[in-house]
């Protein structure tokens, strides 16, 4: 119980933080791929994830005939 309250602390404290403080989460919606860009700093290290409802072009398998 007291790991999850943890976690949500973090995400609160990320989530509000200001961009350049030494620890914040973005996360951004992106439209155009119906998907979301998260960005996780803390100190020096810059996390990137990236969720996208459309695959990329360059993953999906094309039968050619």
């Amino acid at each position: 119980m007291s790991t999850l309250v943890l976690v949500f602390a973090l995400v609160g404290v990320g989530l509000t933080a200001p961009a350049d403080s030494p620890f914040s989460i973005s996360i951004e919606p992106v439209f155009l791929r119906l998907g979301v860009d998260v960005d996780v700093r803390i100190g020096s290290v810059h996390l990137h994830a990236s969720w996208s409802a459309i695959p990329d072009e360059c993953t999906v398998n094309q039968s050619t005939s």
